[in-house]
């Protein structure tokens, strides 16, 4: 990786940044910054999901200050995203990164005692503050990820401890960005280094893969779903959507009722991993020592369902999983993946849509935008087209295909960075129109996963260019809306209340929502623009707000309950 490579990338994310918003400075640049950075890494499964809301204040002499948050994992997990961005690739000190690490480690030390208190509500950053306070009894970790576009000196930091808790630091410079965008893989690759090695059986198969069999102890199981999520259900659609925080009713009977029993009863895990090494015992037997790229293909509910039960408190010592896990060289990852995942032994089918989540559907996406040109703006005679990224990182890659600068400069007039969306964009669109907010706040990832199980073989059939342009007309209608409301300055939950105040929007004026007449003037109608004020300022933001019992509004706006309230409401548009 070159110098100029990192430094277009940098360019690249600044552009991608300041195509979201108005200014290409302040609160909302630092909110799409960030929000650039949080695709990526949601979709690589390092985030649930971020909330941009930027803060800084001075605390006595020190200076508290942060770009974002979210409560994750349930509650349990707090994490908090600081930024360093204008670097443009050059490289900054391991000072620099503590410093921006302390002044967030500050802010959540001021949140633990209070600091909503001492703001006015109608501050952007009072709801973050507030729920950071009240869901504290609640967390036992915290995570700080540091965003930015510089080259950092340092690879790593410790861990550390704010206000009693675990504290670990996240580190994602523009190299590692980089590294994760151009590397074509899904995930990062992770690294498990186990403290107990695990006795194992090793079953050679043919050159491409080796089985290994082993019992993994429950409670290490539930401990590598806290470590790393989502990530290590990555390549298997269906576990990831059995993660959801229901917990199997005959799992939970069993380490209950007969806990040693537990390696009887169940049907175990299937994993993937690139690489395993092993240690030979004094005793002669060969042990599992380190695993790469861990990956759980089939097995996904009972490593959720075993997480849950140690974040409740139960004791999980006398479980014992079997596991067969499987070596595979890297270029042959997605071939067999898919295979595995689909013959291994399950209670529950396999749908073929569930391991082919972006083939027919995203592949025939992709080509209409390519295709389809978007109408002029008034007064104009240069069209553009809607750019549909379906495989992470694709716009850039389409970009520096292009040597001369000309060709470059063409493609960007062409694709601007603003009419650039994702696969994960189009099922937020998607649901909210269909009047499910509750569902859009799950998170980009699993807001898609939810999607594509419940929603993309209804489309089979119409994949043509008129299907192509609701969908852009969907995403106007949301992007447009959102932008009026982050102008009101509102506070917090930006992004909950966009989807509610769209989706009872649609609700309350389908029939005089027209989407072609949206495509075509690429733009809202100006009563839309009229009614969103009143709609999420009246409306949609005082229901949210007041969870019931004083509850956590993140969770409360992904409850149906919510989208009941909500759409219950007396309103109707004025006439």
């Amino acid at each position: 990786m070159n110098e100029n490579e990192l430094v277009e990338f940098a360019e690249y994310l600044y552009e991608d940044a300041r195509a979201r918003t108005d200014s290409p400075v302040g609160t909302r640049f630092n909110g799409a910054f960030i929000d650039v950075f949080r695709e990526y890494l949601v979709e690589d499964g390092v985030l649930e999901d971020i909330e941009s809301c930027y803060c800084r204040k001075q605390v006595g002499r020190s200076t508290a200050e942060v770009y974002g948050y979210a409560l994750n994992d349930g509650g349990s997990v707090l994490d908090i995203v600081t930024a360093e961005h204008g670097w443009k690739a050059q490289k900054i000190n391991k000072a620099d990164v503590q410093r921006a690490l302390r002044r967030a480690q500050i802010f959540v030390e001021k949140c633990r005692k209070g600091l909503h208190l001492e703001m006015d509500e109608t501050d952007q950053a009072y709801s973050m503050a507030q729920s950071i306070y009240e869901a504290w009894t609640g967390i036992d970790r915290v995570r700080i990820f540091l965003f930015t576009d510089a080259q950092l000196t340092v690879e790593s930091m410790p861990p550390g401890e704010t206000e009693g808790l675990r504290c670990t630091y996240e580190l994602w410079d523009i190299v590692r960005l980089h590294r994760l965008a151009s590397s074509g893989r899904r995930e990062e690759e992770t690294v498990i280094e186990l403290a107990s090695p695990l006795p194992c059986l090793s079953a050679p198969g043919d050159p491409d893969f080796e089985c290994l069999l082993t019992v993994l102890p429950g409670r290490l199981l539930a401990e590598l779903y806290k470590e790393h999520g989502g990530r290590l259900l990555q390549r298997n659609v269906r576990a990831y959507l059995q993660a959801r925080g229901k917990v199997n009713k005959g799992i939970s009977e069993t380490v209950r009722q007969e806990p040693g029993r537990f390696l009887a009863y169940n049907n175990g895990v299937s994993a993937t991993v690139t690489s395993a090494d092993t240690m030979v015992t004094p005793e002669g037997i060969v042990a599992l020592t380190r695993l790469v790229d861990l990956q759980i293909v089939n097995g996904g509910q009972t490593t959720a369902s075993l997480h849950h039960m140690m974040q409740k408190g139960e004791d999980l010592s006398q479980v014992r999983v079997p596991a067969k896990i499987t070596v595979i060289r890297q270029e042959m990852l997605d071939e067999l993946v898919p295979n595995i995942s689909r013959f291994a032994n399950s209670q529950n089918a396999i749908k073929e849509a569930d391991l082919q989540a972006n083939s027919h559907y995203h592949r025939r996406l992709q080509a209409l935008s390519r295709s389809v040109w978007a109408p002029a703006p008034e007064g104009s005679t240069r069209q553009t087209r809607w750019y549909y990224e379906r495989v992470r990182g694709q716009y850039q890659v389409d970009l520096g295909a292009l040597e001369r600068q000309a060709e470059k400069a063409r493609f960007t007039r062409e694709h601007p960075l603003a009419k650039k969306f994702g696969k994960t964009d189009v099922a937020k669109y998607d649901l909210t129109y269909r009047g499910r907010p509750h569902d859009v706040c799950l998170g980009a990832e699993k807001c898609f996963r939810v999607w594509t199980t419940d929603v993309v073989d209804s489309f089979e059939g119409s994949l043509d260019a008129g299907h192509f342009k609701e969908v852009v007309a969907k995403r106007i209608l949301f992007e447009h809306t959102r932008k009026i409301i982050q102008k009101m300055s509102l506070g917090g939950y930006l992004g909950q209340t966009t989807a509610y105040a769209v989706a009872l929007l649609v609700d309350r004026c389908s029939n005089q929502i027209d989407l072609d007449g949206i495509w075509r003037a690429q733009a809202l109608p100006q009563w839309i623009d009229d009614l969103v004020p009143e709609l999420a300022v009246d409306i949609v933001r005082p229901l949210l707000v007041t969870a019931p019992g004083s509850g956590n509004v993140t969770e409360w706006c992904k409850k149906s309950q919510c989208w009941d309230a909500v759409r219950s409401v007396d309103w109707a548009p004025r006439t």
